[in-house]
């Protein structure tokens, strides 16, 4: 799906406090700007046919085989790497998606001819899709229940592109590889706040690494994506905030907005949080903070399961959370004093 994503700040003429992307918008990326520059002479080459070095690094900080790893184009890449990888098979596959969450799950099956199942329904050579933490709902599924979905579907694939924002126990690279049927899927691109860039990478047992290499193009990843997800693995930079205060500072914001009569913000394991709006609509509220504030927000509507007065929040600083509930406030309050007001 290339439309109806969140960060749409493309769609507006001036955005200055972007509550839509989940990606922690503050970080302090000047010394990986200063590194690029010294390297910018590498667009003059190709890159490894494929990211053999980065692999190889991600491997080592994990202490895992690097014949277990493979390094994307981001995790999107990976969701649509797997899904052909596995309607290119001899058996035929479905697909078990755990709803509302992240739409390229089922995207990606759809484009690959893999039918989908009910939710949580196992069936012969079934894959179940799992984000987690889960986009949009910030819910944490643990380690053991991973495990125990593992013996009821023949493949698991857990997306845990939203991992470092969250306290909650995560599946490990080390168990991933140990399974037999688990394929996970992180990002760098989340980790090191660096959407642009588009680096991810998967972590499985090696046989299915094997079976993923056979489907994958030449020069998916670029090489200043590469020697950056290099530079900041190696280097070990963090560019997160501190995740108690940054989640303490979440739990603030979603209290507030539960104090805004027609708002309810659903809790959280994470940065970011579902909410509802009534009896207006979500797209109305956004409209309304993006033309009178500045301010964009994610429209939520259009994930399987929600409604069209469903939006999610990504929590940003003190400040600008507050901002964002003194424009929700008022949005509120002109409406129920004007219904027809525009």
């Amino acid at each position: 799906m290339t439309e109806g994503h969140g960060d749409d700040i493309y769609r507006y003429d001036d955005i200055r406090i972007n509550f839509s992307s989940n990606v922690y918008t503050h970080a302090d990326l000047s010394k990986l700007e200063e590194h690029l520059r010294e390297m910018v002479g590498m667009i003059r080459n190709y890159p490894e046919p494929e990211p053999f070095s980065l692999e190889a690094v991600i491997a080592r900080k994990y202490d895992i085989p690097t014949e277990c790893v493979l390094v994307t184009s981001g995790a999107t890449e990976a969701i649509y790497l797997i899904a052909r990888t596995f309607a290119l098979q001899q058996e035929s596959f479905s697909a078990s998606i755990l709803h509302p969450t992240f739409s390229e799950y089922e995207d990606a099956c759809r484009m690959y001819g893999i039918p989908t199942l009910p939710d949580n329904d196992a069936n012969t050579h079934s894959i179940l899709w799992l984000c987690n933490p889960n986009n949009p709902t910030g819910s944490v599924v643990s380690p053991e229940k991973i495990q125990q979905y593992a013996q009821q579907f023949d493949y698991v694939v857990v997306d845990q592109s939203y991992e470092d924002y969250t306290q909650a126990p995560m599946l490990t690279p080390q168990e991933a590889v140990s399974s037999d049927n688990i394929l996970q899927l992180h990002s760098l691109t989340k980790t090191y706040a660096i959407p642009g860039l588009r680096i991810g990478y998967i972590v499985a047992p090696s046989h299915l690494i094997s079976l993923l290499r056979q489907y994958v193009g030449p020069w998916t990843v670029n090489a200043l994506a590469i020697e950056a997800g290099k530079w900041l693995m190696e280097n070990d930079v963090r560019v997160l905030p501190d995740l108690n205060t940054y989640l303490t500072e979440t739990e603030r914001l979603r209290q507030r907005l539960n104090q805004i009569p027609g708002i309810k913000a659903a809790e959280t394991q994470t940065n970011f949080f579902l909410a509802q709006i009534t009896p207006n609509t979500a797209a109305e509220l956004k409209d309304y903070l993006a033309r009178n504030h500045h301010i964009l927000i994610r429209d939520a509507s259009n994930f399987r399961g929600l409604t069209p007065h469903h939006f999610r929040i990504s929590t940003q600083s003190p400040q600008e959370n507050d901002l964002l509930v003194n424009a929700i406030e008022e949005f509120m309050q002109r409406k129920k004093m004007f219904p027809t007001w525009e």
